[in-house]
């Protein structure tokens, strides 16, 4: 069996931190599918990831709305 592509093993540790209802791995998880993601999907990826720091007080939520204002989206 081939390993899976890393983008599959991306969407895969979403689902799972997701189901586990683990924030703190789905912030770092959404920064990263961010990071890999083209142009247009990208601001999803980094609010996803600024939402889930904000609900959690995590300090990564302030870089994250830095990111989304030099994109224009806040």
């Amino acid at each position: 069996m081939r390993d899976a592509s890393p983008d599959a093993r991306l969407d895969a540790a979403l689902l799972a931190a997701h189901e586990a209802g683990d924030g703190a791995r789905l912030i770092g998880l959404y920064a990263q599918a961010a990071e890999r993601a083209d142009a247009p999907a990208r601001p999803f990826f980094l609010t996803q990831a600024w939402v889930h720091a904000l609900e959690a007080g995590d300090t990564r939520a302030e870089a994250l709305a830095a990111k989304l204002r030099a994109m224009g989206r806040l």
